[in-house]
């Protein structure tokens, strides 16, 4: 049952009129006086339309700017953004863009490896963001085992919550505490929880979202396939989800933790070799993330670090007599463990401290270092085990980075990510895979040539490693957007079906061909778009 405050929500259902042959979009100014004629609460809110000429413009734009390659003077940005305080403000914007022929994105957490939420790779075209940061309410239901979370909140908040409703229950998503719920969930969300319970979308019961209509809708209005669609078919093509009931699964107190370090001196290479064959078929209470870099072993010598990040729910006894039978070559010791509470795992696996408070998970903010990271990212998946000579050349390019870094994050699968079927939901990544890889260049230096430097050479470890990964098609995770596949070097906005499925069946498979009749059927004149966006196919 919907609580109190979303049934109220769903009852306030407005069907906004819209026309398609209005004039065109000119000024800020076009779309806040629409604002106003559509909803008489916008004049009394004056902090809820940002436009350039705001004093408080650039502020709000770059609060949830995660890549500060996208937060420069060149980079495009909106005509305006809206920070909608009701339901009915959004029902407005949604239907000022579509009076208009304005893009319309949707920002939670603003994580996105393209920078799609808020600003677009071409200036010619103008948008409007609607930042959902005012809506983060979170309800949990113990007894039911479930929760309520607007698409506005933070995994930190989130998780924050259910370890203060109950420390035996948890709730499977990603590691990263800053990360909205809004981009998680609707493209697919994985974590340390994921081999036993699946992904986040495998957990979700329920939504309430504004279709391009302006109409709100639950799962039962907006029909099943719709439902299939926005858990996991990418953020920003169907709608905006307001809110999400998901199932909260059980987990043991205390949990179990370690991260262990092992460079190439230390036979990195042969327990990597190894941990490519064992991740994925230990027990389903068992995930070991990877993470390969350089490391300076001396004052004078680089070298290759392998980091092994675990999360066991269980004691630690168990883990440690667990690794000596199933996965020796690590040679994890009691020491190497640290038990505590699923909410303080999340805390360490969040690169905390394991000593911090868990109010740190509050925090919407990151540090002025981290800040000024610029990132590019590319995925993979990976069905064989890649050779030991393999490896040792893929890591060689890690070698190749200047003044900056490079990362690759390898996260097995098997358990009951093997068990969920592949057109379940929209993410199609689930048996045969051994783990999925994550490629990411960072840096911190200014200008273009910098910024070219880096892309230009993941660019070059992306091609490099395409003999060891999935093929026909080369598979792709839609929540690591990369803009480089299925580009066509043109207007992507404008692509049609069929120069969108170079990127649709890496993304998704099998089940692009369906997101794209949903699309059609429930926004047929693209009110939903950004440049990765399910079309509709008319």
């Amino acid at each position: 049952m919907l609580p109190p405050l979303l049934l109220l929500l769903l009852l306030l259902l407005l069907q906004l009129p819209h026309s398609w042959s209005s004039p065109p979009f000119k000024t800020s100014q076009d779309f806040t006086q629409c604002l106003l004629s559509q909803n008489s609460t916008v004049a009394t809110h004056t902090n809820l339309i940002y436009t350039p000429a705001s004093p408080k413009y650039s502020l709000v734009l770059q609060s949830t700017i995660r890549d500060a390659r996208f937060n420069t003077t060149l980079a495009p940005k909106p005509s305006v953004i809206v920070t909608p305080t009701s339901l009915s403000q959004i029902q407005a914007s949604v239907h000022c863009c579509r009076e208009h022929g304005l893009q319309l994105r949707v920002r939670s957490g603003g994580h996105d490896y393209e920078g799609l939420s808020y600003t677009s790779p071409y200036p010619n075209y103008p948008f409007v963001v609607v930042d959902l940061v005012n809506f983060r309410n979170i309800s949990v239901d113990v007894p039911e085992k479930t929760a309520w979370v607007q698409s506005g909140a933070i995994l930190g908040e989130l998780y924050h919550r259910i370890g203060e409703a109950s420390p035996n229950l948890a709730f499977p998503a990603g590691s990263c505490h800053t990360v909205g719920v809004g981009g998680h969930f609707s493209g697919g969300g994985f974590g340390f929880l994921m081999r036993k319970f699946g992904l986040a979308a495998d957990n979700v019961l329920d939504a309430v979202l504004i279709d391009s209509k302006g109409s709100v809708l639950d799962r039962a209005s907006m029909g099943e396939d719709m439902f299939w669609a926005i858990r996991g078919g990418g953020g920003n093509s169907f709608g905006i989800v307001l809110a999400w009931k998901v199932i909260l699964v059980s987990v043991p107190s205390p949990v179990t933790v370690f991260r262990v370090n092992k460079t190439l001196e230390q036979n990195a290479l042969e327990i990597v070799h190894r941990w490519q064959s064992v991740a994925n078929k230990l027990p389903k209470e068992l995930m070991i993330e990877l993470a390969v870099t350089t490391t300076n072993s001396s004052t004078t010598t680089t070298t290759i670090r392998a980091t092994f990040n675990a999360l066991f729910q269980g004691r630690s006894n168990s883990l440690v007599s667990l690794m000596q039978s199933r996965f020796p070559d690590l040679g994890l010791r009691k020491e190497d463990c640290q038990e505590m509470s699923w909410l303080q795992a999340m805390v360490f696996h969040a690169g905390f401290p394991s000593n911090s408070s868990v109010d740190v998970l509050l925090d919407r903010t990151i540090s002025p270092l981290v800040g000024s990271f610029k990132y590019k990212s590319k995925s993979d998946y990976v069905q064989d085990a890649v050779p030991k000579a393999a490896l040792l050349k893929i890591w060689g390019k890690l070698f190749e980075t200047d003044v900056g870094g490079g990362i690759i994050l390898m996260a097995p699968f098997g358990g009951r990510m093997d068990e969920i079927s592949d057109s379940s939901i929209p993410f199609p990544h689930r048996a045969g895979n051994l783990y999925q890889v994550q490629y990411l260049s960072y840096w911190i230096n200014d200008g273009e040539e910098e910024a070219q430097k880096h892309i230009g050479w993941i660019r070059e470890l992306y091609n490099f490693t395409a003999p060891y990964v999935s093929k026909n098609p080369r598979s792709a995770y839609v929540n690591y957007r990369d803009l480089d596949i299925g580009s066509n070097g043109g207007d992507q906005l404008r692509t049609s079906y069929g120069m969108a499925k170079a990127w649709g069946d890496k993304y998704f498979g099998k089940n692009f061909d369906e997101l794209v009749r949903v699309k059609t059927r429930v926004d047929p004149h693209n009110v939903f778009r950004n440049e990765q966006s399910i079309p509709p196919n008319v």
